[in-house]
């Protein structure tokens, strides 16, 4: 995405070069909220990376996959027949507050100068140390009980993974889960429904008048 809002203003501009910089990235199967900076705004990087986002999360319970998303065919199953709605109503308030979370193989973490997905996907073990994290809220919006498919909104900081809080509470729920859809539907103030969609940033970059400082 930054790749190619950089070209699109560089045309626009009639520039070489630009700054152009993203505040938070998403998975490969994640939709939502990416803020991008540009030229003197790259300098609040740093800042925007460190506000509060909001996620809504699709579990499929029962299952796992190295990746903890659809990036990776499922690998594992669990029993289900015990998780009912009270049960999870009772787990999730574990996962409240400043935990620890080990971050996916599957992630954008340097291990030994190299990113931890890039040694995951040639097949070799990534040993990754826990984190500190905060989740200010966890709800459930639904629960099908039938499908065994759970969905949360998520309130977190910044640095938690969304797919490793999967693994983690099917674990807790003495099964298995994975994420088959997310959402990042809010970074700080600015919500999803705010954004433009990147397919839409060419013609909206055309009615506007820039001048390059």
């Amino acid at each position: 995405m930054v790749a190619k809002i950089r070209w699109q203003l560089c045309q626009k501009l009639g520039v070489k070069k630009l700054k152009v910089g993203h505040a938070g990235t998403l998975d490969p199967l994640a939709t939502g909220v990416m803020t991008i900076c540009t030229g003197k705004s790259t300098k609040r990087i740093d800042e925007l990376q460190a506000l509060t986002k909001e996620y809504v999360a699709t579990l499929q319970l029962g299952a796992t996959t190295p990746s903890y998303d659809l990036e990776k065919p499922i690998d594992a199953t669990y029993p289900t027949e015990h998780i009912t709605l009270s049960l999870i109503q009772e787990t999730l308030p574990r996962f409240m507050g400043r935990i620890e979370q080990i971050p996916p193989s599957f992630s954008a973490c340097k291990v030994d100068g190299k990113r931890a997905y890039e040694l995951a996907r040639k097949g070799k073990e990534v040993d990754l140390q826990p984190k500190v994290l905060v989740i200010d809220e966890i709800e459930i919006v639904r629960f099908d009980a039938e499908k065994m498919e759970l969905v949360l909104r998520v309130v977190c900081s910044k640095g938690t993974y969304i797919r490793a809080l999967a693994r983690d509470i099917g674990q807790a729920l003495g099964s298995g889960a994975h994420l088959t859809a997310l959402c990042r539907t809010r970074v700080g103030e600015v919500r999803v429904e705010d954004c433009m969609r990147v397919e839409d940033f060419p013609e909206w970059l055309e009615k506007q008048t820039i001048e390059h400082n």
